[in-house]
């Protein structure tokens, strides 16, 4: 447990726990402790001053033991737990043309006695297919071999460096950990929630977070407490329904079915007495069943309210899902009010519930006929704005700024778990005064909202970062950032990966690349169909990964013919990204003098996971702007696809359509806050990390944390930028 609990700290706050007892006679890991940071430089990381004096202080059998542990949590960050081999030995060097690849393919296959025959047989019917020729789809080296045929690494100043500085001792970093992820603003992804749930188990009988704004949050936590014997956190009847959906394993978000298990009878009290409790507190909460009318029904036959007659509030709920019992709802009524025209009316019921009043917002605009009317929406939002969570008044304010009924304008919609589609914009603009009104109401709110900062340093490459709205909207992963953010990319070869490892049948990934200008119109493309071309080469096509597989795209960018570069994964034959083993995409940068291995850990910027619905996979996308630098536009996207055949040939339509509408959207950024800030009179500095460090305490957001500043200052990463969302 003490391993998987350090794991989640290096993983998530990049801080290396400080060892609770030396191993045999203290001070004497100094030459350890270098030969650590000599290890962790090899795959991209590096030990703070700080750290490397403190281990260096320990026995050297307690910095061995540290050693293990981070270089392995370190490693599957960055994706080198795995073996990356290549299809061509010497890739990119020596990539054959595809037609003269598949033919000696065919000549090889008739070669041999075994296939001969089935080979001609489909050479006279005028196709043959790839998958019968024994030399094609599967790796003809050993790993060991591919590595004896590239030679070392050539350092360079741009590798990355990525600084793991010295924590507090374990409990304290678990704590710690705990309460920001449990107290978080916004939603945590499918791997938050895992790892908030390990950190619950530990840390539900000490301290809480003031404040568990997130419902799948809650849901965690409450199970852990229901584990511990604490008293629950319920404040509406789906609380219940999620924890009851924690307690069976199944999905706290409520978007998937659950299948309740069987519970047992203290659990069962427990839920009923929780139900029972929200109800007699808020009888109007009763509403809330209808959304979920048919989860309730499924809990109820698992509860058996019925032999419960002491709790009658929570037999109602019940009731309510059976249809037996009418419980109006807040968005029933106010639909009603709408449809006989009477805004007036509808504003006036929502203004009891603040979060609903903002999301009807561009609605109830559109729906106001008169000046009045229009008015009374506008001046209710703004009575109640104190009232509504920091992202949704963020999400509310970015929605306005697409409003102005701009030509042209398109709606992208994108579900919690990255599906996605794009469509014409065909609502009325909205009118201007209020538009601009509410959006000055709503800088001011946010604005209020940011805490007290004296002196504020940012970097540079964070402005255009957008901020995190949803956990759900950033995949896993090393130095990975929100869909919608722009960062900088920096080096003459960008070469890009995927990695999967089937369960159970044989699987079939194939990376490919489309290169498109800037009229969205397909340029170019790398693929198994397409290995090489003026932009680069595809490492080869592996059609089956029992023990693991890779894929590589080499470009060089300085002869990519076109504006965007649509890295893509497709499925072509067997299981999903959420039934095989492990898949994860990512990209290196190198320099053109660099050579190394296909995979060199210290070059990677970017390792997320795949772990979306559809059969095709858009991480993100690389952009060149008007002065040729190249930067990566963050996507986060899956397409439905279909069952087999995935290509690339055939989504070029629906990927352009897709990338237009990512990238013509504006989102919040860091930058957007920095400049609410500097309104209210915080000493805003733009900072690289290079040069003086600044004397005393500073806020510092960037994409990497600096050495050097001072202990009391606070550190904004990609992994805790979550915090910069105010409550």
């Amino acid at each position: 447990m003490r391993d998987t609990l350090e794991r989640l700290v290096v993983r998530h706050t990049r801080r290396i726990p400080a060892p609770a007892e030396p191993l045999g006679p203290a001070g004497r890991g100094e030459a350890a402790a270098r030969q650590f940071d000599t290890a962790l430089m090899s795959v991209g990381f590096k030990l703070s001053a700080t750290a490397l004096a403190h281990l260096s202080s320990l026995s050297e059998g307690a910095v061995v033991d540290t050693a293990v542990r981070t270089l392995a949590t370190v490693r599957e960050l960055v994706g080198d737990h795995v073996e990356h081999n290549v299809y061509f030995v010497d890739f990119p060097a020596n990539v054959p043309d595809t037609p003269a690849f598949w033919a000696r393919c065919v000549e090889e296959a008739l070669a041999d006695p075994a296939v001969r025959p089935g080979t001609l047989k489909q050479l006279v019917g005028g196709v043959v297919d790839l998958l019968t020729l024994p030399s094609y789809g599967r790796y003809r080296h050993t790993y060991a071999e591919m590595l004896a045929r590239h030679g070392e690494l050539i350092p360079a100043a741009g590798d990355r460096v990525t600084v793991l500085d010295l924590g507090g001792p374990l409990d304290d970093e678990v704590t710690a950990l705990y309460l920001a992820l449990a107290g978080s603003s916004t939603p945590l992804g499918e791997e938050g929630l895992r790892d908030l749930e390990v950190l619950a188990g530990r840390c539900a009988a000490g301290p809480q977070p003031e404040a568990i704004p997130v419902r799948e949050n809650r849901a965690v936590v409450n199970r852990a407490r229901l584990s511990a014997g604490a008293d629950l956190l319920l404040d509406t009847v789906t609380d219940v329904l999620r924890l009851a959906c924690a307690l069976s394993g199944g999905d706290v978000t409520l978007q998937e079915p659950t299948r309740f298990r069987a519970l047992s009878r203290p659990v069962r009290r427990a839920l009923l007495a929780g139900l029972d409790a929200v109800v007699a507190a808020a009888p109007a909460r009763l509403a809330d069943v209808s959304a979920h009318r048919e989860a309730y029904k499924r809990l109820g036959e698992r509860l058996h309210p019925h032999e419960h007659p002491r709790w009658p509030h929570a037999a109602e709920v019940f009731a309510v899902a059976r249809g037996e019992r009418t419980a109006r709802t807040l968005d029933g009524r106010v639909e009603v009010l709408l449809a006989a025209g009477d805004v007036t009316g509808a504003v006036r019921l929502l203004r009891s519930a603040p979060g609903k009043l903002f999301r009807a917002l561009d609605r109830l605009l559109r729906a106001a006929p008169t000046q009045e009317e229009r008015d009374a929406v506008v001046a209710a939002a703004e009575e109640v704005a104190g009232a509504v969570s920091g992202r949704v008044v963020l999400s509310v304010r970015e929605h306005l700024h697409h409003r102005a009924g701009a030509p042209g304008a398109r709606r992208v919609f994108v579900g919690r778990r990255g599906r996605t589609w794009v469509t014409d914009d065909t609502r009325p603009p909205l009118p201007p005064a209020e538009r601009e009104r509410l959006t000055a109401a709503l800088d001011e709110e946010i604005g209020r909202r940011l805490p007290a900062v004296e002196r504020l340093l940012v970097d540079p490459d964070v402005l255009d970062v957008a901020l995190p709205l949803s956990g759900k909207a950033t995949a896993s992963g090393l130095g990975v950032l929100p869909r919608g953010s722009l960062s900088p990319v920096d080096g003459e070869r960008l070469r890009f990966f995927v990695y999967w490892k089937q369960a159970g049948r044989r699987t079939d990934f194939d990376l490919s690349a489309l290169l498109l200008d800037a009229g969205y119109d397909t340029v170019s493309q790398l693929s198994w169909t397409a290995l090489s071309d003026v932009e680069g080469e595809h490492s080869g096509d592996i059609t089956e990964a029992p023990e693991g597989a890779s894929e590589f795209i080499d470009l060089r960018l300085g002869a990519v013919r076109g504006t965007f570069v649509v890295p893509q994964v497709n499925i072509y034959a067997g299981e999903g990204f959420e039934e095989v083993e492990e898949s994860f995409f990512g990209f290196m940068l190198r320099e053109s003098e660099q050579a190394g291995r296909p995979f060199e850990p210290r070059t990677v910027r970017m390792k997320s996971e795949l772990r979306g619905p559809g059969r095709v996979a858009l991480p993100l996308a690389f952009v060149r702007d008007a002065d040729g630098r190249w930067r990566a536009k963050w996507l986060h996207l899956y397409l439905r696809g279909t069952p087999s055949g995935n290509r690339v040939e055939g989504n070029q339509a629906s990927v352009a359509t897709l990338l237009r509408g990512i990238v013509e959207r504006e989102y919040l950024t860091v930058g957007y806050l920095a400049g609410l800030l500097a309104a209210r009179g915080t000493a805003v500095r733009e900072w690289d990390g290079t040069g003086a460090v600044p004397d005393g305490p500073v806020t510092y957001i960037g994409l990497e944390r600096p050495e050097g500043l001072h202990p009391d200052s606070r550190i904004v990463t990609p992994e805790n930028l979550r915090d910069l969302i105010p409550q």
